[in-house]
């Protein structure tokens, strides 16, 4: 039997799209097609290449069809990918939502466009992801149809992310693995580690990721005296990941705005305990002082602070980390999850294949 063909349409290096095409293979044994644009989001000329690019897509697209004939096309992100997936012609569409809402940023001049081209994304697809049960109040919000909304987490590997963890527990080991733009505010993590070098508090701070900001948070780093305690890793291949995790006791993220981090599942599963922002898509998963912590958004004085709390209670911080490897294991097990997804697309191609 000759094997389903899916477009993926999207980012194919990202980690979140590599674990999403992986499951894919390996349980539904789906024969992946990606495409994605060329030009990077980066600066503002390349911005205005990258609409240029994008009105040409649905073109290239078409054509891609017509050479593979995929029997399902799956899309993140609704403004964009999730509209070119809608216009494809395809029967069985799949489109995945990527944060607490894709209409971002929420004051932009274009957001009236944006509702517009997410409208439609979401009336023609098949299938809508929301990878957590955040992401289905803007749906709701937008009237979209909830049948057809699966809430589910694409899951990690908890063979790979296994629960070995050996960081030096006289220090704070700290680890943030989001990408280096401002929305993740890696700026704000390093002035609250400034407090902590001023109050002679040891730390270890290992920061993994490119992005735009990187030169600048060196020379914040550098500015802030704490360059020979930050350890700046680039990118490095998610093999790597767990080792790294599974030398850090405490992982920080603090974006201004979140869906369902992939990357809070992974600390969890390591028994690396989190300290996040305080809003809603975290808010999903961490309870103040219970399984983690969460601190107001751009608030370095408060992180600052409630980094030695977890410090200090280190009793807490075990009890919390054996509590958050199970909830991962119950609720975020990719071999389960992915299995589940991969079920459901064959369903898909099944019911709107000609008999």
């Amino acid at each position: 039997m000759q094997k389903k063909k899916i477009l993926f349409l999207g980012e194919s290096c990202r980690a979140d799209a590599i674990t999403w095409m992986n499951g894919l293979k390996e349980f539904g044994d789906f024969e992946i097609i990606t495409w994605e644009l060329k030009t990077p989001n980066n600066c503002i000329y390349n911005r205005i290449l990258r609409i240029l690019e994008f009105k040409i897509a649905f073109f290239k697209i078409r054509k891609i069809i017509k050479l593979h004939k995929p029997d399902m096309v799956i899309a993140e992100r609704t403004t964009s990918y999730g509209f070119l997936a809608a216009l494809s012609g395809v029967k069985s569409i799949a489109i995945a939502q990527q944060g607490r809402t894709d209409l971002w940023p929420e004051n932009s001049i274009s957001l009236p466009l944006k509702k517009l081209i997410q409208h439609y994304a979401f009336k023609k697809a098949t299938l809508i992801h929301a990878w957590g049960s955040v992401m289905t109040t803007s749906m709701m919000e937008a009237n979209v149809d909830m049948n057809k909304v699966m809430v589910l987490p694409k899951g990690i590997d908890l063979e790979k992310f296994s629960n070995n963890n050996n960081a030096d527990p006289e220090k704070i080991c700290a680890i943030v693995t989001r990408s280096l733009l401002p929305e993740y505010r890696h700026d704000i993590i390093l002035k609250s580690f400034a407090l902590l070098n001023q109050k002679g508090i040891d730390f270890l701070l290992t920061i993994i990721g490119d992005g735009t900001q990187l030169s600048n948070l060196k020379n914040l780093a550098k500015k802030l005296n704490i360059q020979n305690k930050v350890n700046f890793t680039g990118r490095i291949p998610n093999t790597a990941l767990p080792k790294l995790l599974q030398q850090s006791n405490i992982y920080i993220s603090m974006p201004i705005t979140e869906g369902v981090s992939a990357s809070l599942f992974e600390a969890m599963a390591t028994n690396c305990y989190p300290i996040v922002t305080d809003i809603t898509g975290n808010q999903s998963w961490i309870k103040h002082r219970e399984n983690g912590q969460l601190v107001p958004v751009d608030n370095f004085e408060m992180l600052a602070e409630e980094l030695i709390w977890a410090f200090e209670n280190n009793k807490h911080r075990n009890a919390a980390v054996l509590k958050n490897r199970k909830f991962v294991e119950q609720k975020a097990d990719y071999n389960i999850n992915m299995r589940i997804i991969a079920d459901k697309y064959h369903k898909l191609i099944n019911t709107n294949s000609p008999n």
